[in-house]
């Protein structure tokens, strides 16, 4: 069955304004859509689906981990799970190719977890590229590890410097941070990369894309070079190959399509006439039945915050996150929205990659991404852990 766009009412079609507000072209963007309709239109199921062979109950974990396990709800392994966690245990190096929403997370951490739990001598460093994502790793591995005698720091930046100096004090067995505060950290003997026999660089391609790639190098260079590497991207592109080729040895390499998960979103365009009529068409979206729990993706900064306080003066429980933000702002407005405190969240693509916001009913790119790459990233905050979501795109 065709499906068709949504368009508000009394909203005539778009068609043919060649004028681009970004740099991805909007052909691009409707071969990716109807690419996906197809897929999910078929009778046919795709011939590759990866089909899960083992359960958690395989892979040696001890009790008190398979009990936090079950707490979160895990019924069986995502594919990278199934795939990853076997060699993460063997001591492999590996190298993980995923899109956000795959799992991936856990996937690195239960096995660290039971690694920590055998050897309290261990030590595991994972950086991440944005604060929001440290925190939600950080978060999980708390809620992994409960009750199992396991200390961890956070190390970001735009938070309370003191008490994560006093965190490392206390000799951490994990250690989450980001690029920035982690290069102040050692420089001021915070932190001794020497400590560290167990190291995650996760979303490597974004820490790439935003000007970390001497930063990683730099890490890297510190290590001990009796490690255990493993490496997160979602894409492999040349310079985060020049990343790659210095840090695995031997590595196990893990990879899991997008069609996995583009699979449960549905994805249309709004077409958009008049662009001085557009926060008028995002006002008659969001008041439609089902419109519960919207993520909203801007351009800038600016225009987030701006678009925020617009729907808050017409009555909507709006919240925006962006780099003008401070962190307990930005981390006390995703909290809100996670406990659907607010309805609509707007976000720059900071807040694109690695969330994992539970029951997003909605993501609309109210200004085009740059890239496929970023629309993919984006999208993948709704149609999470194998529930439907929809994905709606202003095209002007």
């Amino acid at each position: 069955m065709q499906r068709q766009s949504y368009r508000p009412q009394n909203r005539p079609r778009f068609g043919g304004n060649p004028r681009m507000q970004r740099t991805m072209a909007k052909s691009e963007l409707m071969r990716v859509i109807d690419a996906s309709k197809r897929q999910q239109e078929s009778v046919t199921p795709p011939e590759d689906v990866y089909k899960v062979t083992h359960s958690f109950a395989d892979f040696g974990l001890s009790a008190g981990l398979m009990a936090n396990i079950t707490a979160k709800q895990y019924v069986e392994p995502t594919p990278i799970q199934d795939q990853a966690i076997l060699p993460i245990r063997e001591g492999r190096d590996l190298i993980g190719t995923a899109q956000t929403g795959t799992g991936k997370t856990a996937a690195f951490l239960i096995p660290l977890i039971e690694k920590i739990v055998q050897d309290k001598a261990q030590r595991v460093l994972i950086i991440a590229p944005t604060r929001e994502l440290a925190f939600q790793i950080h978060k999980e591995m708390r809620e992994f590890s409960r009750g199992l005698g396991i200390r961890s720091a956070m190390l970001i930046g735009g938070a309370n410097e003191w008490r994560q100096k006093n965190d490392m004090r206390l000799d951490p067995h994990f250690v989450v941070a980001t690029p920035g505060r982690l290069k102040d950290f050692i420089q001021t003997k915070v932190v001794r990369m020497s400590a560290f026999r167990n190291v995650v660089l996760d979303e490597v391609d974004q820490m790439v894309d935003i000007g970390f790639i001497n930063d990683i190098t730099y890490f890297i260079s510190l290590l001990p070079s009796e490690r255990q590497s493993l490496f997160f991207s979602a894409t492999i592109s040349g310079r985060v190959n020049e990343v790659l080729k210095a840090f695995v040895k031997n590595p196990v390499t893990v990879s899991i399509k997008a069609n996995k998960i583009i699979e449960t979103i549905r994805q249309e365009v709004v077409y958009v006439q008049d662009r001085n009529n557009k926060v008028d068409m995002l006002h008659d979206l969001l008041n439609q039945e089902g419109f519960d729990k919207v993520l909203v993706f801007g351009r800038t900064k600016w225009g987030v915050q701006k678009l925020s306080d617009e729907l808050g003066r017409r009555g909507f429980r709006t919240g925006a996150i962006h780099g003008n933000k401070r962190q307990n702002q930005r981390q006390y407005v995703l909290t809100q929205f996670m406990r659907s405190e607010i309805q609509v969240l707007l976000a720059t693509d900071v807040a694109s990659r690695g969330l994992d916001i539970p029951d997003v009913s909605h993501v609309i790119n109210f200004d085009l991404p740059e890239t496929i790459d970023d629309y993919t990233h984006r999208i993948g905050r709704t149609g999470r852990a194998n529930k439907q979501g929809i994905a709606l795109t202003f095209v002007e």
